[in-house]
């Protein structure tokens, strides 16, 4: 076996280490609360069915969710992006990189793809050699082009992206319930099995109300272990809700998606609503169930762009003729696909974000006065 084959075998075994460590601390959280609390520790039969009902309902939201951010596989990007054999031994072939990027420019003008590299060229990856559609990005860790790609997370062992992002953000929201009703419900006991600890007695505490046993040990820990859990899976939960809000991804917070008129951070951003109907799907009903029902095919996204792309059509206006600049006459425009057509809602027009457009506001409106003004001058 070569040493490269053995190194990523070993990669790949340390990658589920720590699953194994969420996956033992699920187990023991279940033991603690289950047995040592609720059957050996509570004494009201009331409290012990609401806990319980409760308790159980929240961990099974909790592994269903972890267990489908685990084992979705990553989108890869569809065979349209693949350069054919003969453009591929064309590419391989050339030596400068303005050839080749004449190569690419000649497969992308077909696809519908807006982003580009910092230099402008298109964003192609020489390992899976396939050009990258919009938000792709290449995993090292999982070793291809993941479609949407927000971070390779080392705790479910997977990239999260286009396929199970929301998965992960339903795991991230059932463990904070989990570890938050695990913290407000072993409490009480906690404070009454630290007060016997503290006083080495059961002098002021009422004579049976506590076991003495070793379920103390498992309460206490049960509460700081809830508790580091739910502060830690906080400021992450609340980042990610921002982050559905803007519809960026982790790296498109850390470097803005750069299009052929510039970066642009907010250039996928459709407003708060149509922000979560594009993760979370367009039927509400399903937006808490660990099931897929993200919007499009995760290769092509609406996008907020006031001015039209040069050489794509716009995927908002689709009432005009898209302009080619390669020969002058007019295309007739891409068709939106089904989950574009739902995410505009049926808009003829450009759709400008509602939370985050002040700078394309000021700019309609300077557009605006210069019409004004060049009116006033020609009459």
């Amino acid at each position: 076996m070569a040493p490269s084959n053995v190194l990523r075998c070993c990669q790949r075994v340390v990658g589920w280490i720590p699953v194994f460590f969420i996956t033992l601390v699920a187990c023991w959280s279940y033991y603690a609360y289950v047995v040592e609390l609720c059957i050996f520790t509570i004494r009201s039969i009331g409290e012990k069915v609401i806990y319980l009902v409760v308790f159980h309902l929240s961990f099974v939201m909790f592994v269903w969710s972890y267990w489908k951010t685990i084992f979705t596989p990553p989108a890869n990007p569809l065979k349209e992006f693949r350069l054919v054999n003969t453009d591929k031994e064309q590419y391989d072939r050339e030596e400068r990189p303005e050839a080749q990027q004449e190569i690419l420019k000649r497969v992308a003008k077909d696809l519908p793809v807006y982003t580009r590299t910092a230099n402008g060229a298109i964003r192609y990856c020489d390992r899976c050699q396939i050009i990258k559609p919009d938000r792709c990005h290449h995993c090292s860790a999982c070793d291809m082009c993941v479609l949407k790609m927000d971070h390779h997370c080392p705790w479910v062992n997977n990239c999260v992206g286009f396929s199970n992002y929301k998965f992960f953000m339903l795991f991230l929201a059932y463990s904070l319930l989990y570890c938050l009703f695990i913290a407000a419900t072993v409490l009480q006991y906690f404070i009454k099995f630290w007060t016997l600890c503290r006083r080495k007695s059961s002098v002021n505490c009422p004579k049976g109300d506590l076991p003495d046993n070793h379920a103390k040990f498992h309460v206490l820990f049960l509460f700081f272990v809830a508790a580091m859990f739910f502060i830690s899976l906080l400021s992450l939960f609340s980042y990610h809700c921002w982050l559905v809000s803007k519809n960026r991804s982790t790296i498109e917070a850390f470097r803005a998606p750069m299009f052929r008129n510039g970066p642009d951070k907010n250039g996928f951003s459709l407003g708060f609503s149509k922000n979560l109907e594009q993760v979370y799907g367009d039927q509400g009903k399903y937006w808490l169930l660990p099931i897929f029902t993200s919007l499009g095919d995760g290769c092509s996204y609406p996008t907020r762009l006031v001015s039209q792309d040069p050489e794509q059509p716009s995927t908002i206006n689709h009432t005009e003729p898209a302009k080619s600049i390669a020969d002058g006459q007019s295309l007739p425009p891409r068709p939106l696909s089904e989950s574009q057509n739902r995410l505009l809602g049926g808009t003829d027009q450009h759709w400008i974000d509602e939370g985050s457009d002040e700078e394309s506001s000021k700019d309609l409106n300077q557009n605006a006065a210069l019409d004004e003004e060049s009116a006033k001058h020609s009459t």
